[in-house]
């Protein structure tokens, strides 16, 4: 599992904001604002691009984020976007070169130069919920060659600090469905934030599985599963054991009719194409990921799902929580990644402190 890097403090970060309030970041949440001189970015561009501009299938193509290109001179107009990436290597004379020195303390320069450092963080620079990345190496070849090695922890930074803008637009307490919550913590042993437009559509208690879906039969529905197994042996949890395991659990349980199968139902399944599987940190936890595409075995409709397994080891229990997209009108980038950010609020109860868990059960009564 890679290693998300320390983000390194610019010491020297000097920045006359006076004593006003910051305002919201504005802009685009998938823009990238880059602000680099022609030149460095014409050789940086190809590498940015594969980085940040990863194309995802829902079906359709869909970026995760789009660069737009701004000189230094030109900062100032950007200044309060969400998102800045500041791009140069310290040994030109151009203008960001010099912002970047100046900013960049003599200890911190030494560590660019010697090759130990290259990627500096800071949040909230000039407006709140606002996220700024400087990367800069002594040459543009090295720099080139570290945004490449490492790429994951570099969008990860962006991507991380969208998660937290949209969570704070979707998480509002007192609209929270507290009694699901509360019921799934008193009679399963876990609990997740549960939207107001969600409602509980199936409970199987028997054979481990909830079912949590918003707008049902319509042309923009939501769902999520959760779906564990007791005294589930770690080692059995392998890339291809997610595949077989969700299939299984999909052919069971989201079936409609169908005239076009033998039997006249047809179930879900993932399609072949465009599935990434990936070992992750999920809240802290080992786990499989798994993103792609679900259909109907079918083929009568389809749509984007992201997925993941982990091993709960205070309760042996091999967990699979999952959220699916049915919207063919739209797309629906924004909308995996909204259901992505409600699995992450999942937890057991043995992650909660006993005050929590009293005040949620409390919503019963």
């Amino acid at each position: 599992m890679k290693k998300i890097l320390p983000l390194v403090v610019l010491t020297s970060f000097v920045l006359f904001t006076g004593c006003q309030t910051k305002r919201e970041a504005i802009g685009k949440e998938d823009e990238i604002i880059v602000v680099a001189d022609s030149t460095n970015y014409l050789t940086l561009e190809p590498t940015l691009l594969t980085v940040f501009s990863r194309i995802i299938y829902t079906p359709q193509d869909e970026i995760l984020f789009k660069l737009k290109r701004v000189r230094y001179e030109d900062f100032d107009k950007y200044k309060t976007f969400k998102n800045i990436l500041v791009v140069s290597p310290l040994n030109t004379k151009t203008e960001t070169t010099k912002y970047i020195k100046s900013i960049l303390d003599s200890n911190v320069t030494k560590l660019v130069k010697e090759g130990k450092e290259f990627a500096f963080v800071k949040k909230d620079v000039w407006a709140r919920h606002q996220i700024m990345v400087i990367l800069t190496a002594p040459t543009i070849e090295e720099l080139n060659k570290k945004i490449l090695a490492d790429n994951e922890n570099l969008l990860y930074y962006f991507r991380k600090a969208s998660d937290e803008r949209i969570k704070a637009k979707l998480f509002k307490p007192e609209y929270e469905k507290k009694k699901i919550a509360a019921k799934l913590l008193k009679e399963h042993g876990w609990t997740m934030y549960i939207q107001p437009d969600y409602w509980l559509a199936k409970d199987d208690s028997v054979n481990n599985f909830v079912w949590l879906r918003r707008a049902p039969n319509t042309d923009m529905e939501r769902w999520i599963f959760v779906k564990w197994w007791d005294n589930y042996s770690p080692k059995y949890l392998t890339r291809d054991s997610v595949t077989t395991l969700r299939n299984s659990v999909t052919k069971q349980y989201y079936v409609v009719d169908s005239s076009f199968v033998t039997g006249g139902k047809a179930y879900v399944e993932i399609a072949d194409d465009y599935r990434v599987t990936k070992e992750v940190n999920f809240n802290g936890r080992y786990a499989i990921m798994t993103q792609g595409l679900w259909r109907m075995n079918d083929k009568s409709m389809g749509g984007p799902f992201i997925n993941y397994v982990f091993y709960d080891e205070p309760s042996k229990r091999l967990y699979m929580i999952d959220g699916s997209i049915f919207a063919p009108k739209y797309y629906k980038k924004r909308l995996i990644q909204e259901v992505d950010i409600l699995l992450h609020t999942f937890k057991t109860k043995h992650e909660m402190t006993k005050d929590e868990i009293e005040d949620l059960l409390d919503e019963l009564d």
